[in-house]
């Protein structure tokens, strides 16, 4: 029989891990590996990242408070009856999809257009500016699975 909180459990817990894990990815081992190649290569495949990476960021910023929504409501009855580490964890993620929305219309939108017009100087400069929100982003995720991890145990 299909159990619809084990399922919206699964696919909350792989849409972070999706979202964390090609953060990880993206700014620890794939970004020291690009820095070898030229400027105009590099940057066009950071774009090509990007756009096949934030296509699945986008989902996943619907899919994370709808399915966590869910289980609050599922599992708990709402909100007033969660405890701490929860509210904590909704936050925090409320926090990342703003900064997402942020780094996808302002500096992506940007960086796409240097791209574009063979601006290199213009776009690694939007890239720094993505690499920083990608690396506070980083950070929250983690923290986020820490919680998510030890929040009920904590008292």
């Amino acid at each position: 029989m299909f159990n619809l909180l084990a399922f919206t459990i699964a696919i909350h817990g792989l849409s972070a891990a999706i979202w964390v894990g090609g953060m990880f990815f993206a700014y620890i081992c794939l970004r020291p590996s690009l820095g070898s190649l030229e400027p105009p290569r590099r940057l066009q495949l950071w774009g090509q990242v990007f756009r096949r990476f934030f296509a699945w960021v986008w989902v996943i910023a619907a899919v994370l408070p709808l399915s966590g929504n869910f289980l609050v409501v599922g599992i708990y009855g709402g909100f007033a009856n969660v405890a701490l580490y929860i509210h904590i964890m909704n936050g925090v993620g409320w926090i990342m999809i703003v900064l997402f929305a942020v780094l996808y219309f302002i500096p992506y939108r940007r960086f796409k257009i240097a791209v574009g017009s063979q601006d290199w100087p213009t776009a690694a400069k939007y890239l720094n500016t993505i690499r920083q929100i990608v690396a506070t982003n980083l950070a929250l995720g983690l923290i986020v699975i820490g919680i998510a991890a030890s929040g009920r145990y904590w008292g």
